[in-house]
């Protein structure tokens, strides 16, 4: 390993963690560029366990050969940057981490038709712009016996720092994809693509025809895809015209709804294929 003492705040190299932001990081211009951070030693070993490939490595000096020892030894020679923490937290952001960052290189995302080739259950976000609640969906996700996430060009980017922080990890662990490439793509072509590779559609959403969760025509379903909307919209009414169930949670104590990583949750474990329960 390369052990970089942090003497100038102002190396380039210190850029994809100090100065660049999420957008820059994507790097649309020259994909083949593109990075994401990825945050602590969990997050970070979830994400070589996926076989992302790192680039670079931020801690403080305690954690070379303490919380980040693993980390180190599976990452290979890249540099590892360090200094005692309150030099560190002079960078932007270093003092909300858990102690170590990995710069990590961002693949190319796969096909619709890859990530869901052998899913019965599957996730479609629609304009879900937090990171955090996209970060919690995933973890719901992956626990909850969902096969696969798609996201609409609307969604917070799951690679996201805090998405990925939130998920603890399990953004490198659940197949997902972006839903085509524009708005425009959803939800008419979405859905259609949906239906065409097999899946029968339910829109979560309150309205005079919904279905209670508990449906039993709904887990009998061979292949089922659950959508959930933006945070304070919920879904289009488009969307919701489009699916084959519109379908609920019952409510009590006059609460009309949760919160959407919430009902993701309650959603996923109800409407779990047969073979999971």
């Amino acid at each position: 390993m390369a052990v970089i003492e942090i003497n100038d705040f102002s190396d380039p190299a210190l850029d994809v963690y100090a100065r660049l932001t999420e957008a820059q990081l994507m790097n649309r211009f020259d994909p083949s560029k593109a990075m994401f951070i990825a945050e602590s030693p969990k997050v970070i070993h979830r994400a070589l366990d996926g076989g992302y490939k790192p680039i670079s490595l931020l801690m403080e000096r305690k954690d070379i050969q303490n919380a980040a020892k693993d980390v180190i030894d599976r990452c290979g020679d890249i540099p590892v940057f360090t200094a005692d923490r309150d030099v560190l937290t002079q960078l932007t952001g270093y003092q909300l981490t858990r102690g170590v960052l990995c710069a990590m290189s961002r693949p190319p995302l796969p096909s619709v038709e890859e990530v869901v080739s052998n899913a019965r259950r599957i996730v479609i976000l629609e304009s879900v712009q937090n990171p955090t609640n996209v970060g919690a969906i995933f973890r719901s996700a992956a626990a909850l016996g969902m096969d696969a996430v798609l996201l609409t060009p609307g969604c917070s980017d799951p690679l996201y720092r805090r998405s990925a922080r939130v998920s603890m990890g399990t953004v490198f662990q659940i197949p997902w994809t972006f839903l085509g490439n524009t708005i425009a793509d959803w939800p008419d072509a979405g859905i259609s693509k949906l239906k065409q590779l097999g899946f029968k559609t339910a829109a979560m959403a309150l309205s005079e025809d919904s279905v209670s969760i508990d449906d039993p025509r709904l887990a009998s379903e061979e292949k089922l895809a659950i959508i959930l909307g933006s945070e304070g919209d919920g879904l289009t009414d488009t969307t919701i015209a489009s699916c084959d169930y519109t379908v609920k949670i019952p409510m009590y104590h006059g609460v009309d709804s949760l919160n959407v990583a919430a009902a993701s949750a309650v959603a996923f474990w109800q409407l779990r294929a047969p073979s999971q329960r």
